[in-house]
């Protein structure tokens, strides 16, 4: 008999044959409206069998890919600071093997800390970043740390000119405001994304991928619905064309599982990362 270990669709490789470390990020103790994104890493794993190992997007398997689930981190609910310092290091510990780290949040705070551990490898990083939300407020009632907040934070790590964000529909006056003056912003969908993709070719960069960029009708499982969003193929076909890029960290957060009881928005998340795993596989 085996160990009953579980882990996400075909990432059962060994550490050492991986060249892609998934990890679980449950935390979203900042969460603005509902929460629940700390369970979105267990709902996926469990429901990730529900679908095929082959994409028939991509002509690719994940059983002919190396990919290595390492599972949850065990975070602080109730420190942030704490809690990033953790993915940070995990982070950190997967690119020091040579190996790309793949995040599944919780909700989107949890990205700065593996940004922290990216740009202290690759000082000219660069971010692209699909979304509902600009996420650029400097602070959200009064914290500095927030779901609200977070590209905002990777800003202060990343400076004028590095972030690109697609999709956003959503944010008070004053981010958009701020926005314009320090990161690209296309609002609404992924025009652009093309001239992005060519201006990037050959710098590191971090792709973080908020789920809620997809249209509530498409994906009603999250915490921060908005209406407006692009449609799962758009998606798709978007992913494909940052998977040209060398990519150096991924994450994919913002799934909420229990808003969503028909379990069709953790399908749409599992076969989201599915899609990224067999893209971002070499």
């Amino acid at each position: 008999m085996n160990p009953n270990v579980e882990t996400f669709l075909g990432c059962d490789a060994a550490f050492e044959d991986a060249g892609i470390v998934l990890f679980g990020a449950p935390f979203d103790s900042t969460t603005s409206f509902r929460p629940g994104t700390r369970f979105a890493s267990k709902a996926m794993r469990s429901e990730s069998f529900g679908l095929e190992t082959y994409s028939p997007y991509l002509d690719k398997d994940l059983t002919d890919c190396r990919i290595f689930d390492s599972g949850d981190l065990e975070l602080c609910f109730g420190d942030a600071n704490l809690a990033l310092n953790h993915i940070e290091s995990r982070a950190a510990e997967i690119l020091e093997a040579g190996k790309l780290p793949v995040m599944i949040g919780g909700e989107h705070l949890v990205t700065l800390g593996a940004v922290r551990a990216a740009v202290k490898r690759y000082p000219d990083l660069h971010v692209v970043h699909f979304d509902a939300h600009a996420d650029l407020r400097d602070d959200y009632l009064g914290a500095r740390l927030s779901h609200a907040t977070v590209l905002r934070r990777v800003w202060d790590l990343v400076g004028d000119g590095r972030i690109f964000q697609f999709g956003i529909r959503s944010g008070d006056r004053e981010e958009f405001l701020w926005g314009r003056e320090h990161v690209f912003t296309r609002r609404f969908d992924f025009k652009g994304l093309e001239e992005t993709v060519a201006a990037l070719q050959k710098k590191p960069v971090y792709f973080t991928l908020d789920l809620d960029v997809l249209d509530p009708s498409v994906f009603p499982g999250t915490g921060t619905p908005e209406a407006g969003g692009v449609s799962f193929l758009d998606l798709l076909g978007a992913a494909h064309k940052v998977s040209g890029l060398n990519i150096v960290g991924c994450d994919v957060n913002e799934l909420c599982p229990a808003y969503d009881q028909s379990g069709a928005s953790t399908a749409v998340a599992c076969k989201v990362l599915r899609e990224l795993l067999l893209l971002l596989s070499r």
